[in-house]
């Protein structure tokens, strides 16, 4: 089993390494895993650049406008990496909110911190494409060591466990893409996930958008925090192996209302539960009914 402390001692580039562990159990040739990576970066592109250009609403009418909103806003901070890599990440999760294509990574909650934080750097520094190759093999390598150790499903072990998971791999990404070294990358990754352990799943009426969308915003800032400390030599003081083990436990520790249930949190204040109850067709305050079918507009 491929640990973090593997990917920290490893030869660099870090993503070499892991793309030979993973031609070595799969069998596939290193030039087909990095066409496919590419086909799905260029999937994360397209999903951007839909979001950015539509302010359609999704199926519930919660979400829809944020992202083109955001990307056609004035910059009033004068920070154009961040505005990008906000508007990046929510324009992909409103494209799954309104069931469009995107690439889960590694889950459709969390799929915009990734394409936003990766490929927004990329946008930012002129990056073509053909180069975040190697860096999302890394990320691809830092969530199935993740994985191997807790869960990645908010359902199992609240919003950490995607967005965190999530945060860690582009934070890691992001560092090899900046020609950072494996322990580096490994530490950012650390960093990402120390700072989202205990962050619960809290989905207004269980649907993937409230606060979901602008959840991803945040932790796709988030990496590229974690990935700017890393590449300046800040470490992580817990190890990252220890770091996993410390959020794989508090996500067995947190309640069941608190993991995707639409029974804590958000997904429980008055506005929450008024919402739920008009998408489930009945009135605020009456028993669950049948989920009904909303007008897109």
């Amino acid at each position: 089993m491929t640990t973090l402390d593997d990917i920290l001692n490893a030869p660099a580039p870090a993503s070499e390494w892991i793309l030979a562990q993973d031609c070595a159990e799969t069998g596939l040739h290193p030039d087909d895993i990095r066409a496919e990576m590419l086909r799905r970066i260029r999937e994360m592109r397209d999903s951007i650049q839909r979001g950015l250009s539509s302010d359609a609403r999704s199926i519930t009418g919660m979400v829809g406008w944020n992202a083109k909103g955001l990307w056609d806003a004035p910059d009033a901070l004068n920070a154009p990496l961040l505005r990008r890599v906000q508007a990046y990440a929510m324009a992909v999760n409103e494209e799954n909110a309104r069931m469009g294509r995107i690439v889960a990574a590694p889950t459709a909650g969390s799929a915009g911190t990734i394409p936003g934080a990766l490929i927004g750097v990329a946008d930012h520094l002129g990056i073509p494409d053909e180069r975040l190759v190697s860096p999302m093999i890394l990320a691809a390598g830092i969530g199935k060591a993740i994985s191997k150790r807790m869960f990645i499903s908010g359902a199992a072990g609240g919003c950490q466990a995607e967005i965190g998971s999530s945060a860690a791999m582009a934070a890691a990404a992001i560092v090899e893409l900046m020609g950072g070294t494996p322990r580096a990358a490994v530490h950012a990754a650390s960093m990402a996930l120390m700072n989202t352990i205990g962050l619960v799943c809290d989905p207004v009426g269980g649907y993937v958008e409230v606060p979901c969308v602008s959840r991803n915003a945040f932790y796709a800032v988030h990496a590229v925090s974690a990935a700017q400390l890393a590449l300046a030599q800040l470490e992580s003081f817990i190890p990252p192996d220890e770091v996993l083990g410390a959020m794989a436990s508090v996500g067995r520790m947190m309640p069941a209302a608190l993991r995707e249930t639409a029974d804590g949190g958000l997904a429980q204040t008055p506005t929450g539960l008024a919402v739920t109850a008009r998408m489930e067709g009945r009135k605020e305050g009456e028993g669950p009914g049948g989920m009904i079918e909303l007008p897109l507009a």
